[in-house]
C-alpha cells in the first residue's frame, strides 16, 4: 500500500533565491498551486547580498530608458562571446522569453525594474550594448513586509553603513563629503535621518536597494499571492512513480513531510556553493575554500539529483565557477569580512595587480570574473593589488574608503601593507622586488602614452566606463610615483556556480543519456550556465535564473491546460 502524502500541490519549489521565488511566483500567477521550501530561515539566497542587476536583453524597459535594445543584437553578442562552447538552445529560449517574463512580472507583481541607460556589457563585440540590458530593481520599503522583514537575508555587513544602512553607488560621494555642498547635505540627511528612525524598531534600515530590494519584492509578491513558504525545510529525498518525479520528502521542524507535486519539482537551491565534493571535482585547485554564497548553499539540489536520479552534471563549461577577486579581514570576533573587488577600485588609474614574480598577469579593469580567470590561467592562488598614496587618497582600496578613511586602523589590523618604497613593499609581501619595479616602471610609461601595450587596459567600453572620467587621457591608466606604496592581497572567490545540472530549453533536468527526467526541473545556479563559463555582462546570473524560473512555470501551466 502506497504511503499517503502530507500535502499536494501542482508545483513544488526548493530554494528561495531569485530563480526559485520567480518560478513560484510565476506559477501562482498562472493559476498553479505552489509550495516553496527554503532550507534556511530566510529568503533571498545569494540574490539578497548581490548588486541585484538583472541582465535581460530586449525588454520594453530599454525603450523607456532611451537605450533601445533588441534580442537580435543580444544573440549576435552572445554568439561572439560564447562561440562554439554549446548551450545554443538554452540561450535562444532565454532571449525568446526574457522580454515577456519581465513584462509579466512587472504587470502582475511588485517586482519592478528600471533599465540602466548606461551600464555596458562586460565585453566588446558585435551586438554589445552600452545600456538597456542591465535592469536595476527599484528600491523597496522593507516595512511593507511587516514581521516578515526579519525573514529577508540582509546584505553583507561590509556593504552597509552605520551598522545597517544601505547606500547606492551614486550616493556614496555625498555621504563621504556631506558638507561639501548643500546638495550633498540634503542627500545625506535624506538617507541618514530615516535610517535612525528605522533603528528605533528594526535591526537594520528598511530602505532596501540592489539585490536586497529584488529579493524583498519577490518575497512580498509571494505573500500577496498567499504562496506558502516553509522555512528550515530542506529537500531530503525525491519521490518517484515509475520514471517520473512525483514529489519529495521534506525535512521540516515538525518532522519529515511527503509532498506530492502534480506538475513538477523545481530545484533552485543555490548551486555548488560550499559543497566540498563538488568544489573539489569542478573548481580549479587554486580556488580558495570559501564562497560568497550563504553558508546554507551546500549543493543540495545538484548533489541529490545526481546521486539519487542519475542527473547529468555539466562540467564542460570554460569555468565551473564565476569568480570575484576578494580581500579578507579577520575581525575581532573571529569572523572574516570578505570584500569583493567588483570594479570601484580595480578600474581606476594608478593600480596594478601582480603575482609572486611581481609581474602583471591581466587587464586589471576587466570584469571581476575575467580578472580571476587571468589568475587561473597564470596558476595564481593569490595576487596583490599595488597602489601609491595618490590612489589611496583619491579612490580608496577595498575596505579603505576614498580620502584614506579607515586606513590607519586597517593597517594595524594587517588588512593591507604599506612601505616607503616599492622595493621595501615587495620584500614585505614576499614578491620579487625586481619584477615589481619593472611592472611599476612599465605602468608609468603606459600612463604617459595612454596605451597599455601588455594587456590593453582602458581599451574596452566597459574598462573606460568604470575608470576615472576626470583623468586625462586613458581613464584606466595613471602614474604610480607618490610614496608610500600599498599592497592588498586578493584571492579568487566564487560568487556563483557556472557548472550545474544539465537542462533543456524548458528547464527539464537531463539524465546522463541526455533524456529529460520527467517532473524534475532546475533554474538559477542549480542549472549549468547557458553562457558556458563566460560572463557577458552585469547580472548574467540573476537574469537567466529569473527568466528560466518564469519559463518553467509557463511550461507547466501549458502542460496542465493540455491535460485538462
Amino acid at each position: 500500500m502506497a504511503e499517503a502524502f502530507d500535502a499536494e500541490v501542482d508545483l513544488l519549489v526548493f530554494g528561495a533565491g531569485a530563480g526559485g521565488m520567480t518560478a513560484a511566483l510565476a506559477g501562482a500567477i498562472g493559476g498553479l498551486s505552489v509550495l516553496l521550501c527554503e532550507k534556511t530561515d530566510m529568503v533571498g539566497g545569494t540574490t539578497s547580498t548581490s548588486g541585484g542587476t538583472t541582465w535581460v536583453p530586449g525588454t520594453a524597459l530599454s525603450q523607456a530608458a532611451g537605450a533601445p535594445d533588441s534580442t537580435e543584437d543580444a544573440a549576435a553578442f552572445l554568439r561572439h562571446v560564447v562561440g562554439n562552447r554549446g548551450g545554443d538552445a538554452l540561450r535562444a529560449a532565454f532571449l525568446e522569453s526574457g522580454p515577456q517574463a519581465i513584462a509579466d512580472l512587472e504587470a502582475q507583481s511588485e517586482v519592478k525594474f528600471v533599465a540602466a541607460a548606461a551600464h555596458p556589457d562586460y565585453l566588446d563585440g558585435p551586438g554589445a550594448a552600452y545600456g538597456g540590458r542591465a535592469l536595476a530593481p527599484l528600491a523597496f520599503d522593507g516595512r511593507k513586509l511587516g514581521a516578515d522583514f526579519a525573514r529577508l537575508r540582509p546584505p553583507r555587513a561590509v556593504f552597509m553603513g552605520l551598522g545597517g544602512m544601505m547606500v547606492g553607488r551614486a550616493e556614496l560621494p555625498a555621504l563621504l563629503s556631506p558638507f561639501a555642498s548643500l546638495a550633498n547635505l540634503r542627500t545625506t540627511l535624506g538617507i541618514v535621518l530615516p535610517y535612525f528612525r528605522d533603528r528605533l524598531s528594526h535591526a537594520r534600515g528598511t530602505r532596501l536597494l540592489m539585490g536586497n530590494a529584488l529579493a524583498a519584492r519577490l518575497f512580498y509578491s509571494l505573500r500577496q499571492r498567499r504562496v506558502p513558504i516553509w522555512f528550515d525545510s530542506p529537500l531530503t529525498e525525491f519521490l518517484r512513480e515509475g520514471d517520473r518525479i512525483i514529489g519529495a520528502v521534506v525535512t521540516t521542524p515538525q518532522g519529515p513531510r511527503r509532498i506530492r507535486a502534480r506538475r513538477g519539482v523545481v530545484l533552485a537551491t543555490g548551486g555548488i556553493g560550499w559543497n566540498k565534493d563538488l568544489r573539489a571535482r569542478l573548481f580549479p585547485a587554486q580556488i580558495a575554500p570559501v564562497s560568497q554564497t550563504p553558508d546554507g548553499n551546500t549543493g543540495d539540489g545538484i548533489a541529490r539529483a545526481e546521486a539519487q536520479l542519475g542527473a547529468a552534471v555539466d562540467d564542460g563549461c570554460d569555468s565551473a565557477g564565476l569568480w570575484m577577486p576578494c580581500s579578507m579581514l579577520r575581525q575581532k570576533d573571529g569572523t572574516t569580512a570578505i570584500w569583493p573587488h567588483i570594479l570601484l577600485d580595480r578600474a581606476k588609474p594608478g593600480l596594478i595587480a601582480v603575482g609572486a614574480n611581481g609581474r602583471r598577469f591581466v587587464n586589471e579593469s576587466d570584469s571581476y570574473h575575467d580578472f580571476c580567470m587571468g589568475m587561473v590561467r597564470a596558476g595564481l592562488s593569490e595576487a596583490w593589488l599595488i597602489v601609491d598614496d595618490r590612489f589611496i587618497q583619491r579612490y580608496g582600496l577595498g575596505l579603505v574608503l576614498p580620502g584614506g578613511r579607515g586606513l590607519s586602523r586597517l593597517l594595524r589590523q594587517g588588512y593591507l601593507t604599506r612601505a616607503a618604497t616599492a622595493e621595501a613593499l615587495a620584500r614585505q609581501i614576499g614578491v620579487d622586488p625586481a619584477g615589481l619595479a619593472a611592472s611599476i616602471a612599465a605602468n608609468n610609461a603606459f600612463a604617459q602614452t595612454g596605451v597599455d601595450a601588455d594587456f590593453g587596459r582602458g581599451s574596452s567600453v566597459m574598462n573606460r566606463f568604470n575608470g576615472d572620467a576626470q583623468a586625462a587621457g586613458n581613464p584606466c591608466l595613471g602614474p604610480m610615483d607618490k610614496a608610500p606604496f600599498y599592497a592588498l592581497k586578493v584571492v579568487p572567490v566564487d560568487l556563483a556556480g557556472s557548472g550545474g545540472l544539465r537542462i533543456d530549453a524548458d528547464g527539464a533536468v537531463l539524465d546522463r543519456a541526455g533524456a529529460p527526467i520527467p517532473g524534475l526541473y532546475a533554474c538559477g545556479n542549480d542549472a549549468a550556465s547557458m553562457f558556458r563559463g563566460t560572463y557577458p555582462g552585469p547580472g548574467t546570473t540573476i537574469g537567466p535564473a529569473m527568466v528560466m524560473g518564469w519559463r518553467i512555470a509557463q511550461h507547466l501551466r501549458q502542460s496542465a491546460a493540455m491535460a485538462a
